[in-house]
């Protein structure tokens, strides 16, 4: 089955040209296009997409908020790809912190757009730049700090949260520390659990917040 994708941005141009380098891959299928935020809802649930890959900048309903009302109100919602201009915008890291599941740049090279949408469809590895990092570690705080403590995480899941915040897949993960891939998905449920993170995003974001884990 192809992975699904809903394309959401105000530029017509954008949608065109991700539209066109997706449906070059016999593994994509764009299924729909939207110019706002507010019109994701409706076609998340008519679509069922795998993907939304969403522009964070839009007139009536920004990709924060969108991405806060499908999280919301949509039962087994899509994975969520923030689509920006800039690396660096805190508004991308807000629509991390509401629940995106990764982050892709409009001027990025074809292969990495097709990466991208592969790399969240599958929900076992992050885009998560160094610029994103530094901002998560700019918004540092006592609550963070305080949750981490109480997650009182093994050395063992220390480990993967380590692994999991350079970016690296449960495979990579196994590789690296020489176990199975079943014990790092157990590992990362667990990781999951204590910190109460819908996600690894959400996971990761903690651990930059709290300055467990620091950018490189």
């Amino acid at each position: 089955m192809p992975i699904t994708v809903l394309l959401v941005d105000d530029e017509p141009l954008v949608r065109a040209g991700l539209r066109a380098v997706l449906e070059a891959q016999p593994d994509i299928e764009v299924v729909g296009e939207a110019a706002d935020g507010a019109a994701v809802i409706p076609l998340v649930r008519q679509l069922r997409p795998d993907v939304v890959a969403m522009d964070v900048r839009m007139p009536l309903l920004d990709g924060i908020e969108a991405t806060r009302a499908v999280l919301r109100t949509v039962p087994e919602p899509p994975k969520i790809l923030v689509v920006t201009t800039f690396e660096n915008d805190e508004y991308v890291y807000e629509a991390l912190r509401a629940g995106a599941d990764g982050f892709l740049l409009k001027r990025a090279r074809p292969a990495e757009i097709v990466n991208a949408v592969r790399v969240v469809a599958e929900g076992e590895s992050l885009l998560f730049p160094a610029a994103v990092r530094s901002l998560a570690a700019e918004y540092g705080n006592s609550r963070a700090r305080a949750l981490m403590e109480r997650a009182a995480l093994t050395e063992r899941e220390a480990a993967v949260l380590r692994l999991m915040a350079r970016g690296l897949s449960n495979a990579e993960i196994a590789a690296r520390l020489v176990v199975g891939t079943e014990t790092v998905k157990s590992h990362v449920s667990a990781v999951l659990s204590k910190l109460g993170a819908r996600d690894r995003t959400q996971a990761v974001i903690a651990a930059y917040e709290s300055g467990f884990v620091a950018p490189a």
